[in-house]
C-alpha cells in the first residue's frame, strides 16, 4: 500500500469524523481500503462496531476468538499478531491522552499485513480515538442527565407519576410497567491489588458500558444508569394477570442471562461484581423502596456469600433485620454475650460453630448431625455436652436456641 493511499485513507477518515460519522463508517472505510475485516470493541472485547463479513466472522469463531456471549477474546491477540488459517489477526490499541479507549481488531484472511498496512491501522486508530473521545464527552453529559433523573425518582423528588412516566418516555424508557430494581457493584480489589483511582474509574466505565450494552440488546426501553460506584437497571417483569409468579420467574431467568452476558468468560480483564435485586415494583411510587431493597441485597449478599453473588431481597430473611442495625459494636456485643468463647476468631471456635450450626439445621437430630460432619455418634454427643457447658442448655431451651441462631447469623453477616 503506497503512502499516498495511506494519506488518502487518513484524510477520508478525518472527514468522516468532522462530518459526524461513527465507528461503523470508520470500520467500513478501513475494511474497504485495506481489504480486511475490521472490528472495534471495548478494551475487554465487547463489540462496538464492525465491518466484518460473515465468512470472516465465522473463521474467527472457529478459531475460538469469540466467547459464548460474543465477546472478542482480546487477551489472545493482545501481545503479538495471531495467525488464523492463512491470515493473521492484529489488535491495535485505540488510545488518546493516556486513556485506553478501545481496540481495533483487523483480520487479514489470506496473508500477513504489510508494514504499510500496519501503519495505516495505526493512523486509523488515531482517528477512531478522536471519534470515541467526542462520543464519550457527549455520552458523559447524557449519562449524568439520565442518572440524575432516575436518582430523583428514587428519592421521590422527580414529580408526579404521570410526569415521571412521560419524561422517562422522552429518554427512551418505559417506566409504566412492573419491574425489578437491579443494583450491581464491582467487588473491591483484593488486598494484594494496588490500584489507582484512574484504573478504578476505567473499570467502572467498562462495567457500566457492558451493562448498558447487554440490557439494550435485550430491550432498548430498559433504563440502565450509573451512580458513581454502582449500575442500576429497571428490569421489566412480564405481566401475567392470571399467574403473577410466572412473570416473576421469567424476569429472574432474564436477569440470570444478563448477569452471565455481562460476566462473559471473565477474560479481557473482567472484574467480578455483586448484584442485588428488589421485590417486584408495581408503580412509580414503589421505586424508592425498590432501590433501597436492591442496595440492601447487594450489601448483605456480599457479606454472606462473598463477591460475585446475585442476591434477591426476598432471600435475605433474618439478615434483612441484622443489616438494618447500623451499630456494628452492638451486634458484636450481642454475639459475644450469647456465644461466649465461640464468638472468638480461632480455629477451635470456628469448628465448634460449624457443629452448632449443623445441629440447628438438623433440628438437634444427633444422628443426622453426626452423619453430616462424618463424626461418630458418641463424638457428636461429646461435642453437644461441650457446647452446652459454654452456651447453656440450648437443646432444652427454645428461646436460647433462637438467640444462638441469630448470633451465628450476626457473625456470618458482619464477618
Amino acid at each position: 500500500m503506497s503512502s499516498k493511499r495511506i494519506d488518502a485513507l487518513h484524510t477520508a477518515l478525518t472527514h468522516l469524523v468532522l462530518e459526524g460519522g461513527d465507528l461503523e463508517q470508520i470500520a467500513a472505510e478501513v475494511a474497504r481500503v485495506l481489504a480486511v475485516g475490521v472490528l472495534f470493541c471495548s478494551t475487554d472485547g465487547r463489540e462496538r462496531a464492525a465491518a466484518m463479513p460473515d465468512e470472516l466472522r465465522e473463521t474467527l469463531a472457529d478459531a475460538d476468538l469469540f466467547d459464548p456471549t460474543g465477546r472478542f477474546r482480546v487477551e489472545r491477540a493482545s501481545r503479538r499478531p495471531l495467525p488464523v488459517g492463512e491470515g493473521q489477526v492484529r489488535l491495535q490499541p485505540v488510545v488518546a491522552g493516556g486513556s485506553d479507549l478501545a481496540r481495533m481488531v483487523c483480520f487479514v484472511p489470506d496473508r500477513e499485513p504489510t508494514p504499510d498496512d500496519v501503519y495505516a491501522l495505526e493512523r486509523a486508530a488515531t482517528v477512531a480515538a478522536l471519534l470515541i473521545t467526542r462520543e464519550q464527552a457527549v455520552s458523559a453529559v447524557e449519562s449524568k442527565y439520565r442518572g440524575d433523573f432516575l436518582r430523583d425518582v428514587f428519592v421521590g423528588r422527580a414529580g408526579e407519576p404521570e410526569y415521571v412516566v412521560e419524561h422517562g418516555a422522552a429518554l427512551g424508557w418505559n417506566l409504566d410497567r412492573p419491574a425489578l430494581v437491579i443494583a450491581a457493584e464491582l467487588d473491591p480489589p483484593g488486598p494484594d491489588e494496588a490500584v489507582s483511582s484512574r484504573i478504578r474509574r476505567s473499570w467502572q466505565e467498562r462495567f457500566f458500558a457492558a451493562w448498558r450494552q447487554v440490557t439494550e440488546s435485550y430491550d432498548r426501553t430498559v433504563p440502565t444508569v450509573e451512580f458513581s460506584a454502582e449500575v442500576v437497571t429497571l428490569l421489566p417483569v412480564p405481566d401475567h394477570d392470571e399467574d403473577p409468579e410466572r412473570g416473576y420467574a421469567e424476569a429472574r431467568a432474564t436477569l440470570r442471562r444478563l448477569v452471565t452476558d455481562v460476566s462473559g468468560d471473565k477474560g479481557g480483564g473482567r472484574r467480578p461484581f455483586s448484584v442485588g435485586v428488589s421485590r417486584v415494583v408495581r408503580s412509580i411510587g414503589g421505586l424508592p423502596d425498590g432501590y433501597a431493597q436492591a442496595r440492601r441485597a447487594t450489601e448483605v449478599g456480599r457479606r454472606m456469600n462473598g463477591g460475585g453473588s446475585t442476591t434477591h431481597f426476598d432471600q435475605l430473611g433474618i439478615h434483612r433485620l441484622i443489616a438494618l442495625i447500623p451499630d456494628d459494636r452492638e451486634l458484636q456485643a450481642f454475639a459475644a454475650e450469647v456465644l461466649g468463647e465461640l464468638a472468638e476468631d480461632t480455629d477451635e471456635a470456628r469448628d465448634l460453630r460449624t457443629t452448632l450450626q449443623i445441629l440447628l439445621d438438623t433440628n438437634l437430630n444427633v444422628a443426622e448431625a453426626a452423619r453430616v460432619q462424618f463424626f461418630h455418634y458418641n463424638t457428636m454427643r461429646y461435642r453437644i455436652s461441650k457446647l452446652e457447658r459454654i452456651l447453656g442448655p440450648f437443646s432444652a431451651d427454645p428461646h436460647l436456641r433462637l438467640n444462638i441462631a441469630v448470633a451465628l447469623q450476626v457473625l456470618q453477616v458482619r464477618a
